[in-house]
């Protein structure tokens, strides 16, 4: 796979495709809505939640965490994550002004 040239695009353009890519797989939906569901710390087991293998769930749960959109905490023998809500609204409002944009045709398009 080739480079992506990320430093030719904007700081905006490098956010909205990072967040996107939290979104291109359907397990870190599944993560984020479980998240979501527990409105609180979750330190359950999340391969019995999604089905999948701990190896798959760990990898997921890196990617949203490096994203920023979840954050863990160490407790005991197991780490609990929740959703970052202050990562999680910038994340809203950046992807909100994207999808906001509307094409003004002033006639026939293409």
């Amino acid at each position: 796979m080739g480079l992506t040239k990320s430093e030719i695009f904007t700081d905006e353009q490098n956010a909205i495709a990072q967040f996107a890519k939290a979104f291109a797989h359907p397990a870190r939906v599944a993560i984020l809505q479980q998240l979501f569901k527990m409105d609180s710390c979750y330190c359950g087991n999340l391969v019995d939640e999604i089905g999948l293998a701990q190896p798959t769930i760990s990898q997921h749960l890196k990617e949203l965490r490096n994203l920023g959109l979840i954050k863990g905490n160490v407790e005991g023998t197991s780490v609990c994550y929740c959703i970052d809500k202050e990562k999680w609204e910038g994340m809203k409002h950046v992807m909100t002004l994207f999808f906001d944009q509307d094409i003004e045709a002033t006639g026939d398009c293409c």
